[in-house]
């Protein structure tokens, strides 16, 4: 293999090449079984929330959600069936969406680099760049596809099992089923737009290993860590710095009207967290020496 395939420094500049690498990650990462388990994960844990909820209530209406235990929007579900779908996406943020990412995220270099496969697509006439770019892309898609499997699972659950009807904002005022349609859809895409920094953090550790395990477990702690520091009251000068700080101003979407500052605050610190570890991991990744 040539210096130039190794480094991707002398690549043809045609788009077909970035099109067709682009759709053979998507397709790649999107048919895996790994992947369609996790999908299958998330998409049960709206399943038990509104079950558990129905068997709590009996259906007969709130009863133990009354008092706010649990996620955020849950005390409304037995009211509203849409409400499933935002107490879904509280419940699965902070924890098993981000996960689901870790492992994709983990997975994308560090996996291709252990089984040996990364050396051949360096081959094709993409470039490390190009390459790169498109590991990253098609791990957003599988943030996206991620949080609307999980918004299109607590829908249904939340129909089939509570009654729909006009949805009550977070202000108190009242907005009909079709508008509370749009803005769960906007909640979701607000969503996946929330996991963008973690996901290139995640694609960065995952240039400094070769082991597809090690990057999963790394970036994982990295998520835990800034949780937790994300709780700890002496250390409030720096919570608006780590990146779940802001994952739930996804709720500020059901105010009347919306309440776009926390929004802003949160895509502006995820831009922010793309930009510093998206070219650290192409530092990192053209730097890479792939012998194996």
């Amino acid at each position: 293999m040539s210096q130039a395939e190794l480094t991707g420094v002398s690549t043809p500049r045609n788009p077909l090449w970035t099109f067709g690498i682009l759709r053979s990650e998507l397709v790649t990462t999107l048919r895996r079984r790994r992947t369609c388990a996790l999908l299958a994960v998330l998409a049960a844990v709206p399943v038990l929330i509104g079950i558990a909820v129905r068997m709590e209530t009996g259906g007969g209406g709130p009863s133990g959600a009354r008092d706010g235990a649990g996620p955020a929007f849950l005390a409304q579900v037995t009211n509203n069936g849409l409400f499933l779908v935002f107490a879904s996406l509280a419940a699965t943020l902070p924890v098993f969406l981000p996960m689901a990412v870790a492992v994709v995220a983990g997975d994308s270099v560090a996996g291709e680099a252990g089984g040996g496969t990364l050396r051949y697509l360096l081959v094709a006439p993409a470039g490390r760049t190009r390459l790169l770019l498109a590991k990253y892309a098609s791990v957003l898609a599988f943030c996206l596809a991620a949080t609307l499997v999980v918004a299109a699972s607590a829908l249904a659950v939340g129909l089939l099992l509570f009654p729909a009807g006009d949805v009550t904002t977070i202000s108190g005022t009242r907005i009909g089923f079709g508008e509370g349609l749009v803005r769960a859809g906007l909640i979701a895409v607000a969503v996946a737009g929330s996991l963008v920094g973690f996901a290139a953090l995640g694609l960065f550790v995952s240039t400094l290993t070769n082991s597809g395990i090690a990057a999963m477990a790394a970036t994982v702690g990295v998520l835990i860590s800034a949780q937790i520091l994300d709780t700890i009251p002496q250390l409030d000068a720096v919570h608006p710095y780590l990146f779940p700080h802001h994952w739930l101003s996804f709720a500020d979407i059901l105010r009347e009207p919306v309440r776009w500052d926390g929004l802003a605050d949160n895509f502006t610190l995820q831009g922010l967290y793309a930009g510093v570890f998206g070219s650290a991991a192409w530092a990192r990744f053209t730097a890479k020496d792939i012998t194996t």
